[in-house]
């Protein structure tokens, strides 16, 4: 498949709506005019983009959940618990599983299962099938702005009901909902769709629609080194931004060690910004998204608040304009509303408390400025694989090993690169693999895991990896051996 990251010609793209549009039944209710006129009779509380800039200029954190059950009454229940108990700036309309794969039928039958049932039988909200007036209720049931999650390599027909059903932010894209999702689809195809996508939300903008698009930033997990996370967000913000997208929201998945995970959002603005302004896309705004602890949970629920917490402080110092948040129920499941609410409840009590705080230490410097030539190393190195075009250059950057998603189960990702923490708990680099670091990034790196080896008194190797792994569920960040 021939991709370029090139706007979506005219003719092309609508050639390819006819198409998108037939997937579904629901496809027939999506009229672009209409929707837009919807959007812009929306009440301001309710659009994304404008409560993330107000929220950045004041240097404010918002705090959402994720959430979504498959009957819209009960959706809009959960969704108002979380809003007036949990005290959600933002909402999320998480999508099932069927949907993400486009199994439409497969969740129509889930949705009835769930009716005659009583209970939900889909782990989602199948917008598909629910079509544009049922998602529209979603959204006048609701006082805040209201985003869809999901997880769909090919999200083009989902993307098109969504923005007709008034929703005004999508997660994802085509890096970020491929790699830590998919086995057998190539790169080319989820670049492609979600270029769709992109062009999609630049058509809604041009014609006086703002809808937020968000990469998902922790890619496969708590294991993930900023410079990885963080390339693929710039990569995706830049395709996005071919297309016409304005307003992209990058993020980073909690690590545990306070001064790289603050380093790491700082630094995500900041090389973002930098980027997009280096290839001419000068009026794209840009916001941040630290998500609260991505790997495993004490089942105890008291220690799992003290997990919370701790991303709530990172998500507050850092000043990320969001933060998604866990729930004290994760270690044993799909959380109850009441749970959910009391995840977002302890965040707004510290993410309040450190509103006016700000964190600044020499190691935060000297962390920041090794994430910073890192990034420009990995997106560099794919801009030269793609001869100046990224949306080439990130396909062979992926296949090369230039960009390596540790633990990703796509068989297109090299996977030869493998993190492992340091001494003080930060995520490093434990095999390289074809990752285009200079040999002083890698000797830092290899210092950072021998000076833990020698600390541990072991040598570094994977048995390292799997003790990390595991760490956090056993009370502890590192995996250190213990007694």
């Amino acid at each position: 498949m021939d991709i370029q990251n090139k706007r979506i010609p005219d003719s092309e793209f609508h050639a390819l709506r006819t198409e998108v549009l037939l997937q579904w039944p629901t496809g027939r209710d999506v009229d672009l005019e209409e929707a837009v006129a919807y959007h812009k009779a929306m009440d301001e509380n309710r659009i994304f983009s404008k409560k993330l800039l107000s929220a950045k200029k004041n240097r404010q954190t918002l705090i959402q959940p994720r959430a979504g059950v498959p009957v819209v009454d009960n959706h809009i229940e959960l969704l108002q618990h979380l809003q007036d108990k949990g005290e959600a700036d933002l909402l999320p309309t998480t999508i099932d599983s069927y949907t993400r794969q486009n199994r439409y039928k497969e969740a129509e039958n889930g949705i009835n299962e769930s009716l005659r049932l009583d209970r939900a039988m889909l782990n989602g909200f199948p917008a598909v099938n629910h079509g544009v007036h049922k998602c529209r209720r979603v959204i006048e049931s609701v006082r805040v702005p209201v985003q869809v999650r999901h997880g769909t390599p090919d999200a083009r027909l989902l993307a098109e009901i969504a923005y007709a059903g008034g929703f005004t932010s999508y997660e994802g894209g085509g890096i970020s909902y491929n790699l830590p999702y998919c086995k057998n689809i190539p790169m080319e195809r989820t670049i492609r769709d979600w270029q769709y996508v992109d062009r999609l939300t630049g058509l809604y903008e041009e014609m006086g629609v703002s809808v937020n698009r968000e990469p998902y930033g922790p890619l496969t997990g708590t294991l993930v080194p900023p410079c990885i996370s963080h390339a693929a967000a710039i990569i995706e913000a830049l395709l996005a931004a071919e297309q016409g997208v304005k307003n992209i929201t990058v993020g980073y998945g909690q690590c545990g060690n306070l001064v790289q995970d603050i380093a790491a959002i700082q630094t995500l603005e900041e090389l973002t910004d930098e980027y997009l302004r280096k290839y001419g896309y000068n009026d794209v705004e840009v916001t941040t998204v630290l998500h609260q602890w991505m790997g495993g949970f004490p089942a105890d629920e008291a220690k799992a608040f003290g997990v919370i917490s701790m991303g709530s402080m990172i998500a507050a110092l850092s000043k990320a304009t969001k933060v998604i948040v866990k729930t004290p129920h994760e270690a044993v499941g799909i959380p109850t509303m009441e749970a959910n609410a009391e995840g977002l409840r302890c965040t707004k009590q510290v993410v309040n408390m450190l509103r006016d705080q700000t964190y600044h230490s020499r190691e935060l410097e000297q962390e920041k400025e090794i994430i910073r030539l890192e990034t420009r190393a990995i997106v560099d190195k794919c801009f030269e694989l793609g001869k100046g075009d990224i949306a080439i250059g990130v396909c062979r950057g992926v296949q090369s090993g230039a960009l390596d998603v540790p633990f990703a189960p796509c068989r297109f990702n090299a996977g030869l690169m493998l993190p492992a923490r340091d001494n003080n708990g930060a995520v490093r680099i434990l095999n390289f693999g074809n990752l285009p670091f200079d040999q002083e990034l890698k000797d830092f790196h290899i210092a950072k895991i021998e000076e833990r080896a020698s600390f541990e008194k072991r040598k570094a190797s994977f048995q390292m990896v799997i003790d990390d792994v595991y760490a956090i569920g056993k009370g502890y960040l590192v995996g250190r051996p213990r007694g």
